[in-house]
């Protein structure tokens, strides 16, 4: 697991994230649609208490997300995310010490969110949408960018590349230029290969494997690939027995450089980073 060339820490609004070891981000989907607990966490109490539970678990940061991104989603007006995010940004900054993220690419979201409390902005489409650049940088929150083609509603429609992995890094690369010309400095970066997102089985599967080729951007890596259909395809297991898929790739993504882990089991998954981190210590 090798991260020297990365900075250590990550500042996150009020707090900071420390990026020399590997961090677990907690998943909270405040969407009736979800792909795999959508409608379970719509009402703020029982958000408030799986975000609770996360943080004990070991969770340093928490992602929450207005917007459905599963492959066929359809799309959610300003209004109605703003709806359902604000709250919640609004009561884990007061209850909980533990950084928010904020899942998604909508500027008034981004925007409110930051004043609310929430210290890093996670975007699957890579702030492309109208005034997103302007409000990241408005922000002076980290982005998250991510990988991804068109739209969740047609992304997997037969996504084709000579190369994925090259496919990636020229896109974040891309992003990352547009980012600089906007106010938003490298130091401000995490970056996520997008698994999930317009690729095939066989373009995840080799993208992970070829990951820390993405080292090379010299950026934090952020690794999302919990409960995903690609686990289903290569196991044969619905969402709801995806859980060793989800830890084997967890733990596989630390040797790959992974800094961040996006998880819904996030117990599990510490158990993962704690036994690695015994390892790694032993002298």
């Amino acid at each position: 697991m090798s991260r020297q060339q990365h900075p250590s820490r990550l500042p996150c609004g009020s707090r900071l994230l420390d990026l020399s070891r590997p961090q677990v981000m907690g998943i909270l989907n405040v969407t009736p649609d979800s792909f795999s607990d959508g409608g379970r966490f719509t009402a703020r109490d029982a958000a408030l208490r799986h975000a609770e539970q996360m943080v004990a678990a070991g969770a340093t940061l928490i992602d929450i997300g207005g917007e459905s991104t599963r492959p066929g989603a359809r799309s959610v007006s300003p209004t109605e995310e703003l709806e359902r995010v604000a709250p919640m940004v609004e009561v884990i900054a007061r209850e909980l010490d533990v950084i928010i993220s904020v899942d998604t690419s909508t500027p008034a979201v981004m925007r409110e969110s930051a004043r609310l409390g929430a210290g890093l902005i996670n975007d699957v489409r890579s702030l492309q949408r109208d005034g997103a650049l302007d409000a990241a940088a408005d922000t002076g929150l980290p982005v998250c960018l991510m990988h991804m083609r068109g739209e969740p509603g047609n992304m997997q429609d037969n996504p084709q590349y000579p190369d994925i992995v090259s496919e990636v890094r020229e896109f974040l690369v891309e992003r990352m230029a547009a980012c600089a010309t906007a106010g938003i400095p490298a130091e401000r970066i995490v970056l996520d290969p997008g698994f999930g997102f317009a690729k095939t089985l066989e373009h995840n599967l080799v993208l992970f494997r070829r990951m820390a080729e993405l080292s090379a951007l010299g950026r934090p890596l952020l690794v999302g690939v919990s409960r995903k259909s690609m686990i289903g395809k290569v196991l044969g297991h619905e969402v709801g027995g995806r859980l060793y898929g989800s830890l084997a790739l967890a733990a596989l993504a630390l040797t790959k450089g992974a800094h961040i882990l996006r998880v819904h089991d996030v117990a599990e998954t510490m158990d993962v980073v704690r036994m690695i981190a015994a390892v790694e210590a032993a002298q």
